[in-house]
């Protein structure tokens, strides 16, 4: 952090020109003009979004607060994250089956177990969580789970919250076994907080019992709801103000093959009767390789909606586009019309069945028609009803969908040009998202690019993982794009610390102000640039595959990266119009390293200056606010700023780097400020709406 003995306007809250050092005094202040009098492009109420992928944890094991790992048995026949207790001595066989399960086609499986007689000991089996359970001291867990009792007289079980050191947390006994399926429920209180618990039951009695759909939820969720997500990343999200929520991903849309391709359809209704898929990113990395990684679908796309209404956000909708992930199979749906599933007019299309679908470009394109109706029908639709059934009649009010997440080259160009045509065909005021692929620049981005323009498309989706360096360079990027085209979507980008990709990576200051010099360039270009998001967005330390990432978490905390408090920062002061700013001495933004942008906040009356010293030294700066009217005498600044570039936060400095606020005084229209070294500042003034 800064030292507060150098710089003493930081630690007191008063930035001013005359509180900072000799050093800072002497200076000749850099002059820069704001046109306040002379707006330009609108600044879309949407611009900075959040962009969710299932990679790192972020849903099971994080956003969707499921305790139980693998909690159908439908994942593994080796019983991912189960085992039995005393390693199986107390039982006769303990092991996965498909005979007469709960009636579901998308849960056959169950686990049965055989006590063996006159054994010691525990009899039962235990789980492990996702790295364990987190569990707080004096909350409620609602244990779920179907039974059927078979030879022997096993009438209940006990089931205990077991903390690291084998201790009860909590603990509840539950009978009534029958020989038929039955749904059974209790409540466990913990006594204790521990963020590596796990659960476990024991049987009752001698003889066999079957077990199916075992679940530990927490009561504590997002508005309370039975099937809730986690208050605290919820909580982080919703402080952002996001203006979009783009799920569920990502890679995770393509899948490595079409049969791993993700399928909202099948993500919707009742949850036990959502059919779990290995994820893509379990064995992607070899430096990373988690093979217990598994999607329940618990969080679907029911719950996407929700969480987008939830956090303010316009929920934005990925689709597979009949391509799987290029960087993998890279496998193509063919260009004609499914034989059993009819094409874009033939109504409903029946579930999915990853193992035997052999589907067509139709199949997807109705799928997003589908999902269309889905979000936004009336209740006497299909789709509308399906949404009405699971508590939610009015509709969600979907205005955009992605048609593909990251795909390039003629494969992709010859497959959306159909696909757009018929969605737009039946909705024409959705807007499409379409890919230039996962270059910024290169043969096939100008290709993409370029076909895009030409087909008039709403936006055109640009992704950027490069060094920190990278970003200061092109904070020009828009500045020299041709206005009047397709906008951009700037869905994918992050500064990374050592190379793409690598598993060094961090989440430095050097990489936040990197980006936060990068986007005032995104903010100045509000006419080209209409939205944008860093990615990914969450992280579980204990199970990540990619660094860096915007929010990390254990099973009990989480924090924002310097990262997060630059987005935040940008959200919270989008503003509405865009100003003019003229650098010192006419030259080019981010000259010196000093890169500034702003805007005006007309509900407010306010004018927003961002601004990035790259710098070692303190630079005060002298800003006109050229035609400003009723200006106030006091403004207030928000500022990011550390002698140290490789600061960075943690769960134990959760806000080691945040943003400090502090007010400065105006002297008719001139702001004169100094900027901090190594900063990002917000200044806000007030002014005559």
């Amino acid at each position: 952090m800064i030292s507060t003995t150098r710089f003493p306007a930081l630690a007191t809250g008063l930035a001013l020109l005359g509180t900072l050092g000799a050093s800072a005094q002497s200076a000749a202040p850099a002059s820069l003009t704001v046109q306040v009098n002379k707006p330009g492009a609108a600044v879309n109420k949407n611009m900075y979004g959040l962009f969710f992928e299932d990679i790192n944890f972020a849903a099971d094991g994080g956003l969707y607060p499921e305790l139980v790992k693998n909690k159908s048995f439908e994942t593994d026949a080796r019983l991912m994250g189960w085992r039995a207790l005393g390693g199986g001595a107390n039982l006769d066989t303990y092991a996965v089956r498909n005979e007469q399960g709960i009636n579901n086609q998308n849960n056959s499986h169950y686990l049965r177990l055989t006590t063996r007689n006159g054994a010691g000991g525990e009899a039962g089996i235990e789980n492990e969580g996702f790295r364990g359970m987190g569990v707080k001291q004096g909350s409620e867990y609602k244990l779920s789970f179907y039974a059927r009792r078979g030879a022997g007289d096993v009438g209940g079980l006990t089931a205990t919250i077991v903390g690291q050191r084998g201790e009860t947390l909590g603990q509840v006994a539950v009978s009534g076994f029958t020989n038929e399926w039955k749904q059974y429920t209790a409540v466990l209180k913990s006594t204790g907080t521990q963020n590596k618990a796990h659960l476990k039951l024991v049987l009752s009695g001698t003889g066999t019992v079957d077990l199916d759909v075992v679940s530990l939820f927490p009561k504590d969720t997002w508005n309370q709801r039975p099937n809730g997500l986690r208050t605290d990343l919820v909580q982080l999200l919703k402080d952002m103000k996001p203006g979009f929520l783009r799920f569920p991903g990502g890679c995770i849309v393509e899948g490595r093959t079409l049969s791993e391709r993700y399928q909202w359809k099948e993500t919707i209704g009742d949850v036990t009767a959502r059919l779990p898929m290995i994820n893509r990113w379990n064995m992607e990395f070899r430096h990373r390789s988690t093979p217990d990684y598994y999607q329940s679908f618990g969080l679907g796309f029911f719950e996407y909606f929700q969480l987008s209404e939830d956090i303010g956000a316009e929920p934005l909708p990925i689709l597979n586009v009949g391509m799987a992930c290029q960087y993998n199979s890279g496998e193509l749906a063919p260009m004609g019309t499914a034989s059993t599933k009819g094409g874009p007019n033939a109504g409903e299309t029946a579930p999915h069945n990853h193992a035997t679908d052999d589907p067509s470009l139709d199949m997807f394109i109705q799928d997003a028609l589908d999902l269309i109706e889905f979000a936004n029908g009336p209740v006497s639709s299909t789709w509308g009803a399906k949404r009405a059934a699971m508590g939610h009649p009015a509709p969600f009010n979907l205005k955009m969908i992605g048609v593909g997440n990251e795909q390039w080259g003629p494969q992709y160009l010859e497959r959306y040009v159909p696909f757009a045509k018929a969605v737009k065909a039946k909705y024409p005021n959705i807007d499409l998202v379409s890919s230039a692929g996962p270059s910024p620049d290169g043969e096939l981005f100008d290709t993409a690019s370029k076909r895009l323009g030409e087909l008039k498309a709403d936006y055109i989706d640009e992704h950027y993982y490069a060094k920190a360096d990278w970003f200061r360079a092109h904070a020009d990027r828009y500045d020299k794009y041709a206005r009047g085209g397709p906008k951009i979507f700037a869905g994918e980008y992050a500064a990374q610390s050592v190379n793409t990709g690598s598993p060094e990576n961090k989440n430095t200051w050097d990489c936040a102000i990197s980006e936060a010099a990068f986007m005032t360039g995104l903010e100045r270009n509000a006419d080209v640039v209409g939205m944008a998001s860093y990615a990914p967005l969450f992280a579980n330390v204990d199970a990540w595959q990619w660094t860096p990432d915007l929010i990390w978490f254990d099973n009990l905390n989480s924090y924002g990266s310097p990262s997060y408090y630059v987005q935040k920062l940008y959200a919270l002061n989008k503003g509405t119009k865009v100003l003019p700013v003229t650098m010192p001495g006419g030259a080019k933004n981010g000259t010196d390293n000093l890169f500034a942008s702003a805007v005006t906040d007309e509900p407010t009356g306010e004018v927003v200056v961002k601004l990035v010293n790259y710098s070692t030294s303190p630079r005060p700066v002298s800003i006109n606010l050229a035609g400003a009217k009723g200006l106030g005498k006091t403004g207030r600044a928000q500022t990011m700023a550390s002698d140290d570039l490789q600061t960075q936060n943690s769960l134990k400095e959760p806000k080691k780097l945040a943003p400090q606020e502090s007010t400065f005084a105006m002297k008719g229209s001139t702001l004169s400020y100094t900027l901090a070294p190594n900063s990002f500042t917000v200044l806000r003034v007030p002014a005559k709406k």
